[in-house]
């Protein structure tokens, strides 16, 4: 391999992961932080760390001066983006390249491609990948957008070209809804991604979220099997599995093929996740977009299959082949991720920054605990409310579940509220065990289900 050092570019769970992974091969790391995070657990885990500006992100881990000087400074050979900030910023990569270091990651040409969701549906479909029912590409305008759902019927979703992350996009029910919400989405998608380009798509109704693990050195691509992802709020991930519930083995097998085609149509290199929409009932599954980095929940498939996805990235952009073919990734088991957040569930899932003021978790070779914190750790205020990610093995989805359970019950955070509660109720739900769920079940599930426990009966006071 022909790197020796890598900065990492991120901070949070994911910087110490990175961490990890990068000692496993001998890698000196390089922490970037910003003045929120001087005492991180990833600042204290690498072998220097660089202050690269005051706690808010665009100032700091979304400067991308500020992170490739740095990056020059430490003369490193490598920087690993994480997920989220710079991850998916192809102007990002390039620089990286230019500076004379290795992105660990595609390159950007790559990024851009497939982070504009137009121009990803049209590659898609050049490699074959079935694709949802839509527009085909950007619409010119509101005439344009009328013509085509009058073709493919409503319900419709309007979806930010430039979007990612569930931001973005509107569903509307009839052609009056859709004439109001059109203009009121490119105004947003320009406010946000500075593109106020749209495409329509057929709203598939109880679909559900499966996506497949790519891995790629830009010769070999392969696939690691699927996740489901469809225990969403507000169209963000809260829980997710290895491999997905109920998927036939005719359709897993067309499904995993057709994300190596796309990979392989562009050359891919490095971790990534091609997503896609699953009818149940049709047993039809439709591309939605390819993420260009490595993915919150990538610890499922790690669970399942023993590969190290961090470790296989820092492998490719040392120049390294991909380690596996084909033929010796299998599934082992099943493994569930519950993402436990900073945030008060019973409050609306109100952030609450703050103090931990201590810490238990379970150990056991079936349950990985992925997280910053240790017992005085400060929460932050600046950034996403994630704290870690709980994530268990079993022999198969009960005994998975059951697993789950155990380590729910024996996980401690004190000091803030965590979405461990909410956690608790859905591995004790009877649809969820039954895989009886879909992406809008969630939010019908938190208004109708969920409950706070019941109060403590107040003492009486002494006589």
């Amino acid at each position: 391999m022909n790197i020796r050092s890598v900065l990492i570019a991120n901070r949070g769970e994911i910087a110490v992961r990175i961490n990890r992974a990068a000692k496993a091969l001998g890698l000196r790391t390089v922490q970037v932080y910003s003045a929120a995070d001087k005492d991180s657990l990833a600042v204290r885990l690498a072998d220097e760390a660089i202050d690269i500006g005051p706690p808010a992100a665009k100032k700091s881990y979304l400067d991308i001066e500020a992170v490739l000087a740095a990056a020059r400074a430490a003369k490193v050979d490598a920087v690993h983006p994480g997920y989220g900030f710079l991850a998916e910023n192809a102007d990002f990569a390039d620089a990286v390249v230019a500076a004379g270091m290795k992105f660990v990651g595609p390159a950007g040409s790559a990024i851009r491609l497939l982070g504009d969701k137009v121009a990803a549906r049209t590659e898609a479909e050049k490699a074959g990948v079935p694709t949802v029912p839509g527009s085909g590409g950007r619409v010119a305008d509101l005439e344009a957008a009328e013509a085509i759902v009058a073709r493919i019927g409503f319900p419709v979703m309007i979806k930010a070209a430039a979007g990612g992350g569930g931001r973005g996009i509107r569903v509307a029910a009839d052609m009056d809804e859709f004439r109001r919400q059109f203009p009121q989405a490119s105004a947003e998608a320009a406010a946000a991604f500075g593109d106020g380009g749209l495409y329509i798509e057929k709203a598939i109704e109880k679909a559900r979220h499966v996506e497949v693990q790519i891995l790629g050195d830009g010769r070999n691509f392969v696939h690691c099997y699927e996740r489901e992802c469809s225990l969403q709020r507000r169209r963000q991930k809260v829980w997710e599995e290895a491999p997905a519930v109920g998927l036939s083995p005719e359709v897993r097998e067309r499904l995993c093929r057709s994300a190596v085609a796309l990979a392989r149509s562009v050359g891919y290199s490095g971790a990534g996740t091609v997503e896609y929409l699953y009818d149940e009932a049709s047993q039809d599954f439709y591309f939605i977009e390819v993420n260009t980095r490595i993915q919150v929940e990538h610890p499922v498939t790690e669970m399942v299959t023993g590969l190290d996805l961090v470790q296989e990235m820092l492998r490719i952009a040392g120049g390294e082949p991909l380690s596996v073919r084909q033929e010796d990734i299998a599934v082992a088991g099943h493994a569930i991720e519950c993402r436990i957040n900073a945030e008060d569930p019973f409050k609306n899932f109100m952030p609450w920054p703050g103090v931990v003021s201590g810490l238990s978790v379970p150990e056991t070779e079936d349950i990985r605990f992925d997280t910053m914190l240790f017992a005085g750790y400060a929460v932050p205020p600046f950034y996403d409310s994630l704290l870690g990610k709980l994530v268990v093995h079993g022999e198969d989805r009960t005994a998975c579940l059951a697993t789950l359970r155990q380590a729910l019950a024996g996980l401690k955070i004190e000091g803030i509220p965590t979405t461990i509660p909410l956690h608790k109720a859905l591995a004790a739900d009877g649809d969820v065990a039954a895989g009886r769920f879909h992406t809008r079940f969630l939010e019908g599930w938190l208004e109708n289900r969920f409950a706070p426990p019941p109060a403590e009966p107040a003492k009486e006071a002494a006589r």
